[in-house]
């Protein structure tokens, strides 16, 4: 088992990694749980295949838990949902030293959190990310919440987890395109963080996409150590943690002018950072090289690099409402060079001139 420690002070929590944790949950929980009494929070498509064998697992080591479960998709993620999931706990009998425990992907995970730090004023949560994205990015770090109409995560909080259990044989069960997802985010941190990340992918792209267990390991825990680095400084998001953003700002823009149903995520972050990169050459922050080695990766992995037929001044006025913007400006994390980025003022002339 590799483990992965977020340093936060009195709100510190360690990311478990090992294939096949899911069969003893319970015995694990214990250790980092005030009471036996929880509700798990899934989706449609994960209940089908691992809630029986949580609940089971909880079971045994003597937990009541209890379980609730969402329409599977980006569409679930609304306030209409938490208010329902919310009055369900009451009707459990959740106290203030029970638990949420997350079941899912991202949008689980996000919305189950907000339930967590919502519940009388905050009570005791847990990850268990099933997709690769999840298990990699937004299962750590405490950013948890919903998306209203005009944007994505305009609700939410951050409410760190008391631990989160990431089970790598989940992902054999991943379709083709949940898996390309979660590694666009592994690219992210690459181009960010760890030029080495970038070189891995490049030599092990055949054994990467085929799931090889020792390389997903890796690349997991790898990703979890650049996440929770950056969280540990910058809980909050004041400064450097918005780096983590990179290729958000036109993803997010993308998946909120679709309706979350043309791009998943790690699509639409990955049109994201091709386009950000393409800002950061036309300033000299990186050369024609560096940008062609991003897009020829994203690329070699079966993801997009092109947003379509979407009216781009569209896209700017979405990126208007990013939580980024500060005092009317328009924010984006470019890269500077390998493996290293920061948070830059764009003007609106400048993204529509990439869009070109």
């Amino acid at each position: 088992m590799e483990i992965v420690n977020v340093n936060l002070k009195n709100y510190s929590y360690p990311i478990y990694i090992s294939n096949g944790i899911l069969s003893d949950i319970g015995l694990y929980l214990r250790n980092h749980l005030r009471s036996g009494r929880a509700i798990i929070i899934t989706d449609s498509n994960v209940s089908n295949i691992y809630l029986q064998n949580v609940e089971d697992a909880l079971s045994k080591d003597g937990f009541v838990a209890s379980h609730l479960v969402i329409k599977a998709g980006e569409e679930s993620k609304n306030l209409d949902t938490v208010k329902h999931l919310l009055e369900e706990c009451l009707d459990f009998g959740l106290l203030r030293d029970s638990s949420v425990i997350a079941l899912g992907g991202g949008v689980v995970g996000d919305i189950a959190g907000l339930v967590a730090a919502l519940y009388m004023r905050g009570i005791d949560f847990i990850q268990i990310p099933t997709t690769l994205l999840a298990q990699v990015d937004s299962s750590v770090g405490g950013k948890v919440g919903v998306n209203l109409d005009e944007g994505k995560n305009i609700v939410g909080s951050f409410y760190q987890p008391k631990a989160v259990f990431i089970d790598t044989s989940v992902l054999k069960t991943l379709n083709r395109r949940e898996v390309l997802g979660g590694i666009s985010e592994i690219i992210k941190y690459g181009i960010i963080k760890d030029e080495s990340l970038l070189n891995f992918f490049e030599t092990n792209m055949e054994k990467i996409l085929n799931l090889d267990d020792d390389m997903m390991r890796y690349l997991i825990k790898r990703s979890c150590e650049i996440k929770s680095d950056v969280v540990s400084k910058d809980e909050k998001e004041n400064n450097i943690r918005a780096i983590l953003n990179y290729g958000h700002t036109i993803g997010h823009a993308l998946e909120s002018i679709t309706r979350y149903k043309k791009y998943i995520h790690g699509e639409a972050v990955a049109i994201g950072m091709y386009y950000a990169g393409k800002i950061a050459l036309n300033r000299k922050y990186i050369d024609e090289s560096y940008l062609l080695r991003i897009k020829n990766l994203l690329v070699s992995c079966g993801l997009p690099v092109d947003y379509g037929n979407i009216d781009k001044h569209e896209i700017v006025e979405s990126i208007k409402h990013d939580k980024k913007n500060r005092e009317g400006k328009i924010k984006f994390i470019l890269p500077l060079g390998y493996g290293n980025a920061e948070v830059f003022d764009v003007l609106e002339d400048e993204i529509l001139n990439v869009l070109n």
